[in-house]
């Protein structure tokens, strides 16, 4: 347990809407007094940030590297969603995730995934029932039912569905929302089956109809999707029901910021301090009844020194009364970790990737176009380039095979074309594809595509990159998501990565984060599965030929 001390400085009390002088008093990791005073101090004293929804697999990192990383930046706790891992590897993975966490001053707050797998229409490493899911709901250290996807199945009143909805109410757990486009009477519908949050809205008004509903509305800015300007008016109005989120963020945008640049971005645009810090410190608390400390006598000792709200600059970060964090410097050393994951090679030839056309002479296909970002995509139809009654790659139209290989049992190849990666040369291939996370590759030549994915399967998935001089790979050996490397390390290599991708032409500013959604089912319109090109809007598969 910490020793006993106390700090001084200006503290920011959110609960109550007010900064006075004074000291803390720390014992046992708890604030035991509050004592005012008139000193001028030159620092601020303020709860800890609170991620209210992410994926840490998507920051490619294990959540001890991902905590190491998120307190210099005043982060003290996270709702964090295990769905990717559990899509891999099941309970077990989501006990990987618990048990890795448990090894650091850090608040995780993990939820029961909801969707393993999110549709019947693709391939996972494994099935939470409801059965399953009960099982996590009633640990302790399970706070909430993770984001219900399956929207479609709460309409229609799903009988799988609806025992996971009423198992999290019978042990008093929130249930997190995840409908796309969601709007009107439907959204109603939605939220009365007990569902009190929603993170995926892109627009005022289809947040406006969910928290009409009754929803609370999380602002959303990762690495793909990016709703923070158009949603962040909403805090005026609502800001008792607003929090703020990353949901998927890669290791190098989170050594540069977190939710404190959420804060700093909100307060450059006018809105009221104690507005922006009720949505980064206070609500997920009060929502989730999270064991967060509030700055109020009796409480954990999480909070954080600034200098002050113009440059918010983080000094110190404390969790439980332990510094964790020091002038930009994190204080939470390295841990081994064992790296579990669920990878069979696939037998993949190169003839595997030819796509015979019905015609000799002209042919028309269905597109999927990827929107830098966002995690939607659109759909259109192109006349297909030929090459011996083939339909290849054709980077004048920007029109690139993409591939979704099956990591968990022997298949074959599902394939379609995609619009907006502007690749001009090479392939880039990941074993992180939504949600079920098997292989999924892009690129301008059938020889590149397949060289990309070949160089996944030594490692038990990864990212790769490949051209005719280069081949570039981050092995993620943890489930085919995660390194268990130092999270600077991986910060680095995925920058470089990254920028190997994009010197292939692609003007994406996050190539892997924007293919990882191409496999998404749940969000419209159109995606590709291990099984096949999939209509989000209609729910079912689709031909590639128009």
């Amino acid at each position: 347990m910490e020793q006993a001390f106390a700090i001084s400085g200006n503290i920011v009390d959110v609960l109550h809407r007010r900064i006075f002088a004074g000291t803390l008093e720390i014992e046992q990791g708890r604030i035991v007094r509050i004592r005012e005073d008139n000193t001028i101090y030159g620092q601020y004293i303020c709860p800890g940030f609170i991620d209210a929804h992410v994926h840490i697999e998507s920051s490619l990192l294990i959540p001890a590297e991902f905590a190491r990383l998120a307190v210099v930046h005043g982060t003290v706790a996270t709702l964090s969603d295990p769905h990717e891992i559990a899509n891999v590897l099941g309970i077990a993975g989501v006990e990987f995730m618990l048990e890795n966490a448990a090894q650091v001053p850090f608040k995780f707050f993990f939820g029961a995934p909801s969707c393993v797998p999110a549709t019947r229409f693709e391939t996972a490493g494994a099935i939470l029932d409801a059965r399953a899911v009960e099982q996590l709901l009633q640990r302790n250290d399970i706070w909430y039912l993770s984001e219900m996807m399956n929207y479609p199945g709460v309409l229609q009143h799903d009988a799988e569905v609806m025992r996971k909805i009423a198992l999290a109410k019978q042990y008093q757990k929130p249930i997190d929302g995840h409908a796309p486009g969601l709007r009107g009477i439907q959204a109603r519908q939605y939220a009365e089956a007990g569902i009190s949050t929603e993170h995926e809205c892109t627009t005022l008004e289809e947040a406006l109809d969910k928290l009409e509903a009754g929803m609370h509305i999380l602002i959303r800015e990762g690495s793909a999707a990016r709703n923070f300007d158009a949603l962040i008016p909403l805090l005026k109005q609502f800001p008792e029901r607003i929090m703020f989120c990353s949901d998927d963020k890669h290791p190098d945008s989170l050594v540069l910021g977190h939710i404190n640049q959420f804060v700093k971005r909100a307060l450059s645009k006018g809105h009221a301090l104690f507005d922006v810090l009720r949505a980064a410190c206070l609500n997920p608390i009060i929502h989730y009844r999270l064991p967060v400390g509030k700055l109020q006598v009796g409480d954990p000792a999480d909070f954080i020194i600034l200098d002050n709200f113009e440059r918010l600059q983080v000094l110190a970060t404390y969790v439980e009364g332990k510094l964790v964090a020091q002038q930009g410097k994190s204080l939470i050393p390295s841990i081994p970790s064992r790296t579990p994951n669920h990878f069979h090679t696939p037998k993949l030839k190169l003839e595997d990737l030819e796509v015979k056309a019905p015609s000799n002479t002209s042919c028309t296909i269905r597109v999927i176009e990827a929107m830098d970002g966002q995690i939607v995509t659109g759909a259109a139809q192109a006349i297909a380039r030929l090459h011996d009654g083939k339909i290849v790659s054709d980077t004048q139209q920007d029109l690139l095979k993409l591939v979704v290989v099956n990591r968990y049992k022997p298949a074959r190849p599902a394939i379609a074309f995609v619009r907006g990666f502007g690749l001009k040369r090479g392939a880039i291939a990941s074993s992180v594809a939504h949600d079920s996370h098997n292989l999924i590759a892009v690129g301008t030549q059938d020889e590149m595509i397949w060289k990309a994915i070949q160089a996944l399967i030594p490692h038990g998935g990864g990212l790769s990159v490949v051209h005719e001089q280069k081949q570039v790979v981050l092995p993620l050996p943890v489930a085919g998501l995660m390194s268990a490397e130092d999270g600077y390390a991986v910060a680095r290599k995925y920058e470089q990565i990254d920028a190997e991708a994009k010197a292939l032409g692609t003007k994406l500013r996050a190539p892997f984060m924007t293919l990882s959604f191409m496999a998404l089912l749940v969000i419209p319109r159109l995606k590709l599965s291990d099984q096949g090109l999939f209509d989000g809007e209609q729910f079912q598969f689709t031909s590639l030929f128009a």
